[in-house]
């Protein structure tokens, strides 16, 4: 117990590290297209690193349960967190709801990316669905991108429209030209700092996630609990730190840091079902050979059921324009019952 507490702890200070370089740096280079893809897959790695030790030691239930963790927790939680932090005076600019409109692409390949990584469970996880879910990502990443160019395009087209309405045609040849001769930006050191610490958020990140799991397969035993019903709990406590944290401290900043918050979930999430779902089947395939099936026993079906149904049912509120509070209390109520429902579930340890 002892043991795993500090891994867990190591886990969690290294993950909040790595939280504070992310959102550094996408306060940087961008924020919707941050928030889905270099945030998420930021966010994203302990849970990699989890999964991919996991699946190459042979435990690939933990491997599976850890990503299943992942979604329920801040589809449901995680969400609530946000919401109540972003329509209350724990903001710095209350909102009376977050506008949601704007992530049609995620909402929908979330939907199929669950329903699609279930169907594919029935007879286990071998090569093929691994191939399967790395090409979803690879999809859904080129997709992000073309939004991201089309949305781009589109301000540009209005600017020149409202240029054209003031004071004539502007020039933007002359704009380029005269931007060449501005001085180039002093170096900031902010974003060494970001960097530092992203990079020092990942190492410590590696060093604990094998650890970790030996101590949770230890703890396990000891309690009488199955390690993979432990690893849906517990795991998500360290692997989501930097999401939860990022979470609530985008949702204190308004409107533009709650919609970049909505990226990161819905986008991470995508990504559990996708590239964590890959590097889990490629670790299996690592540890047992390129054949290797990642079998679906009694107990990791209920939980795929469970997530899929509770991802599908977070879902349907966000279909609306916007979200508030009333939403983030039914998530929270849906966390809690799924919990109880972990321990209900017929399992062997």
């Amino acid at each position: 117990m002892v043991t795993m507490l500090l891994w867990l702890g190591e886990l969690t200070i290294a993950s909040w590290i790595l939280s504070y370089g992310a959102e550094h740096l996408s306060m940087k280079y961008g924020a919707k297209f941050v928030g889905r893809t270099i945030l998420s897959i930021a966010t994203t790695l302990p849970e990699i690193a989890i999964v991919v030790y996991a699946a190459a030691e042979g435990s690939y239930g933990i491997a599976i349960g850890a990503g299943l963790g992942s979604n329920l927790l801040m589809m449901t939680l995680g969400l609530a967190l946000m919401l109540l932090i972003a329509t209350t005076r724990l903001s710095k600019a209350p909102l009376k709801g977050v506008d949601v409109s704007t992530f049609k692409l995620d909402k929908i390949f979330l939907i199929i990316t669950a329903v699609v990584s279930a169907a594919l469970f029935i007879d286990g996880y071998n090569y093929f669905d691994g191939f399967i879910f790395a090409g979803m990502f690879i999809v859904y990443l080129g997709l992000a991108v073309y939004e991201m160019k089309s949305e781009k395009a589109k301000k540009m087209s209005y600017l020149d429209i409202q240029e054209k309405k003031g004071e004539g045609i502007v020039d933007h040849n002359l704009i380029e030209v005269k931007d060449q001769h501005l001085p180039s930006k002093p170096f900031d050191k902010r974003i060494l700092k970001a960097s530092l610490a992203f990079a020092a958020g990942t190492i410590g990140i590696l060093l604990g996630a094998e650890p970790f799991i030996h101590s949770l397969k230890g703890y396990s035993m000891e309690v009488g609990v199955s390690a993979i019903v432990l690893a849906v709990i517990i795991s998500p406590i360290a692997g989501e730190m930097p999401e939860k944290i990022s979470l609530m401290l985008l949702a204190r900043k308004g409107a533009v840091g709650a919609s970049i918050a909505v990226a990161n979930v819905l986008g991470s999430k995508i990504l559990n079902n996708t590239l964590l779902l890959a590097v889990a089947v490629f670790g299996a395939m690592y540890h047992g050979g390129f054949y290797s099936v990642i079998q679906a026993n009694t107990l990791l079906k209920y939980q795929m059921i469970l997530v899929t149904v509770i991802t599908i049912i977070a879902l349907i509120p966000m279909f609306k324009k916007e979200i508030g509070l009333k939403v983030g209390i039914m998530l929270a109520a849906m966390y809690i019952v799924s919990l109880i429902i972990q321990f209900l579930l017929p399992h062997d340890v």
